[in-house]
């Protein structure tokens, strides 16, 4: 089983396109590969899901922990003869920048996960040896197996690699040209998500035709290959304790299989896969939908969750569906369970200026009007506090969260503490009710599996209350 995580010493290495290259070199070997990325990202694992045809799943120390992290990885990887993970910023590079915890380099020690290390080589030749020494060295078990050097000539590599790997002693195993195909644009979040490139898997087929080439294969396999019963056995792993809300009693109410509404299209797409799936281990069937192009809600919907994305690109289309905003609206003020985040909260206010810098009018559940805020808001790791129960939280629990958005709103709510994962700073946000949460932080209900009951049992009660309601009509 080949096993690895790709890595750099930054953003903006290569390492998403060196990813999805080997991700389809691997299907072309017939290895039936897989892909997870490491940390909070959405759009990443878009790019993986584009070369598969199946799901990436996210490994976030922080929002999970790390036994929680290896019972997730294990559930994904098992029965796929390669997985390859993708790295976020620096190989170090933790909480708040000045901390290994929930770094690539920190889930590499987890999963016990040996690294590829991506280089741009331009501008340096030896010097080249000393950044990979260095980053080899940095910590103990740092678990750099194999460098690629990304922008790079056959020239160069086939001058330099051989020198750079013995003045190293970390094996040099190929490189990727400077190519057209390699190039992805960039949003304010991010790389553009996969469905706006429209040729991207023609793209990443090319990156790896010229990869057979350009990268030792066989020797990458060797190096980066072990059994598959040693690849998935974390029994020797670093212990931790789960961040995890506590267990309540369960609720005799949720019989039956409560129905959740998803929305999911280009507006909404910041979705955690295997969030989904934490849902559905609660019990619930979930019901895609559109905000886009659904005329309503889906009838036997008896939850909604409102996902993160880029409304904003899509505020005409979201004001026009005029009966879509009014189910939602309805539904959310009749007390239906939902959950809304980022992009999905702002879709609940009454106005939100979209990129276009024209104000639309959204499902009007809530109050506020959101715009640009020009730079990044609030962005990174914290903690929510509740100050008095709700559907999701109960007080004297702390949520791990992710908090990263360019637009703000009028009304950011106030029935939450946010507690800043590098200490200090705390603020109020959010909506809490006994059916709705509703902020700008990312919840990962994959490590908050108790939140993913007490949603699914909210839908169930409000299911069984409704049908009470309509028999006796």
């Amino acid at each position: 089983m080949l096993r690895m995580m790709v890595t750099a010493p930054a953003s903006g290495t290569g390492k998403t396109a060196v990813t999805c290259g080997l991700l389809a070199l691997m299907n072309r070997r017939g290895k039936n590969p897989c892909a997870f990325k490491c940390g909070p990202d959405y759009i990443d694992p878009m790019f993986h899901r584009s070369v598969l045809g199946i799901e990436s799943h996210n490994l976030d120390l922080f929002l999970a922990g790390e036994n929680r992290v290896r019972e997730i990885f294990a559930r994904y990887g098992r029965g796929h003869e390669a997985v390859i993970c993708e790295g976020v910023m620096g190989y170090y590079d933790g909480l708040g920048g000045s901390s290994a915890i929930a770094s690539p380099w920190h889930l590499s020690r987890v999963l016990d996960m040996p690294c590829l290390l991506v280089l741009r080589p331009k501008g340096s030749a030896l010097t080249l040896a000393a950044v990979i020494q260095g980053i080899a060295r940095f910590r103990e078990d740092a678990r750099i197996a194999g460098v690629i050097l990304n922008e790079c000539s056959k020239g160069f590599f086939e001058t330099y690699g051989p020198m750079l790997e013995e003045e190293s002693g970390v094996p040099v195993l190929g490189y990727l040209p400077s190519m057209v195909e390699a190039v992805f644009e960039s949003r304010h979040l991010g790389l553009m998500t996969a469905e706006e490139i429209g040729d991207l898997k023609e793209r990443i087929e090319r990156i790896a035709s010229v990869m057979e080439k350009s990268v030792d294969v066989e020797r990458l396999e060797q190096i980066f290959s072990a059994p598959a019963e040693e690849a998935m056995d974390f029994t020797g792993g670093i212990t931790g304790e789960s961040t995890s809300a506590g267990t309540d009693t369960p609720s005799s109410a949720a019989a039956g299989k409560p129905r959740i509404a998803v929305a999911r299209d280009e507006a909404f797409s910041f979705i955690y896969e295997e969030s989904l799936d934490a849902l559905r281990d609660a019990g619930a069937e979930l019901l895609f939908f559109s905000p886009l192009r659904d005329r309503n809600l889906p009838e036997e919907a008896n939850g909604l969750y409102l996902p993160g994305g880029y409304p904003e690109l899509y505020g005409e289309q979201l004001e026009n569906n005029r009966t879509m905003r009014g189910s939602i609206r309805e539904a959310v003020g009749g007390g239906m369970p939902t959950i809304a985040e980022c992009g999905g909260f702002l879709y609940l206010g009454q106005w939100l200026k979209g990129s276009d810098s024209r104000s639309w009018e959204m499902a009007g559940a809530l109050e506020g009007e959101a715009a640009s805020a020009e730079s990044l808001v609030r962005f990174g790791y914290g903690k929510i506090a509740a100050k008095e129960e709700s559907m999701l939280f109960r007080p004297g629990e702390e949520i791990p969260v992710h908090e990263f958005h360019y637009w703000d709103t009028t009304e950011p709510g106030e029935d939450l503490t946010l507690i800043k994962a590098t200490g200090g700073d705390t603020w109020s946000f959010g909506y809490a009710t006994d059916s709705l949460y509703a902020g700008f932080p990312h919840i990962y209900l994959a490590g908050e599996q108790e939140l993913a009951r007490r949603f699914v049992e909210a839908a169930g009660r409000y299911g069984q209350a409704r049908g009470s309601r309509e028999a006796a009509e």
